[in-house]
């Protein structure tokens, strides 16, 4: 089996699909990436068991077909060293597994192992599909991955809830402490249905997304989903379990609205939580008239810090507290100009909606969980 192949073709499409590998894996055959070669080319897969991802890579020319594992540590290693060159892998997959890289003047030498140790990609039976744009794709996980959970005990939690129906595509996460809630009425669905994606999965799709201005196919039935886009193939286990009835948690009357600028609110936010209590991140947010006053204090070390924001305000003088954390994770991943702040009482959630959102499909609202004052 030998095969030559570009340096950083071969490298960037290892980088991208090894993400998945991970660093203790109780079956070290999971160390490897399995080369395939045919004549269509030649398609790696890494894979932890859970998720699996596959790419095709060009090759400039090929003999013998075969299959192997090979160690992705000392591969990656070896390619990030190579300028842009051509490389020739020579392979004995059937006995010895051993393989001799050409490089330049280089030469070097491993050992893989049987690719018959590797496991099977799963294949999906009795399933649904659907087409959706890379970019909306790209934008829904971007969105919502920052508000999933990680609570052992709450795994359904710790995933992106995706609701398809033929009027849109819902994607839903949430902590307990936070939601967020992310719709495209762009993207629809011919069946009504819902699912659990894991988080590790989706960070490799936010990865590659960001490249593709393509589609991507989407497989699913009860226990996996298959995305196809570009050369990479993804294949993964759902998260198990009924998925929290978030509507329930969403209030609809909040009659106290506040909108201002989102980076002045932004940055304000920032400072002020460097003063606050570092176990809590408690800010304040007094709201009177057309004046919002954040505070934050330490007690402990009689920290305080103060500032003032002109905003517009609608509804009864507030005063509200929440935890900056969550506040600054959700205004750095709205994009707009300008955000409302929906609330009706110090004890209950309040909501971060974008304005003006010139994206008409696009309807983006983050909830965020109070924190008791102290008075």
């Amino acid at each position: 089996m030998k095969f030559i192949v570009s340096s950083t073709l071969l490298l960037k499409q290892l980088q991208a699909i090894g993400g998945v590998i991970n660093s203790n894996n109780t079956l070290p055959i999971l160390d490897n990436f399995l080369f395939e070669l045919d004549k269509s080319g030649l398609t790696i897969s890494a894979s932890d068991l859970e998720t699996t991802m596959t790419t095709k890579v060009a090759v400039t020319k090929s003999e013998e077909s075969g299959s192997i594992a090979l160690p992705a540590k000392i591969l990656l290693e070896t390619l990030k060293t190579f300028p842009d060159i051509p490389v020739s892998f020579t392979i004995e997959p059937k006995t010895t597994f051993a393989v001799e890289i050409s490089a330049g003047e280089g030469k070097y030498k491993l050992t893989g192992h049987n690719s018959d140790e590797f496991p099977k990609i799963p294949s999906l039976e009795n399933f649904s599909s659907l087409e959706i744009s890379a970019e909306v794709l790209a934008q829904a996980v971007n969105k919502t991955l920052f508000a999933t959970g990680n609570d052992e005990l709450r795994p359904v939690m710790s995933g992106v809830f995706c609701q398809l129906s033929p009027e849109n595509l819902i994607f839903v996460a949430t902590d307990a402490h936070k939601l967020v809630r992310y719709k495209r009425a762009d993207a629809k669905s011919k069946e009504v249905a819902s699912f659990i994606l894991p988080k590790k999965p989706l960070n490799q799709l936010k990865n590659l997304l960001s490249h593709e201005d393509s589609k991507v196919k989407i497989q699913y039935n009860t226990t996996n989903a298959f995305f196809e886009f570009g050369s990479f193939n993804l294949i993964c286990r759902l998260i198990d379990g009924k998925y929290p009835n978030y509507e329930a948690v969403i209030p609809t009357e909040n009659p106290n609205k506040l909108t201002i600028e989102r980076i002045p609110f932004l940055n304000s936010i920032k400072r002020v939580s460097i003063f606050s209590n570092q176990s809590t991140h408690q800010v304040r947010l007094k709201i009177s008239g057309k004046e919002l006053t954040l505070s934050a204090e330490d007690l402990d070390f009689a920290n305080e810090a103060k500032e003032r924001l002109t905003c517009q305000y609608d509804g009864e003088d507030i005063e509200i507290g929440f935890n900056s954390k969550f506040i600054l994770e959700m205004l750095n991943n709205i994009d707009n100009t300008e955000v409302c702040l929906e609330m009706s009482a110090p004890n209950r959630a309040g909501l971060l909606i974008p304005v003006n959102n010139e994206n008409k499909d696009e309807d983006l609202l983050m909830l965020v969980m109070p924190v008791m004052l102290n008075s």
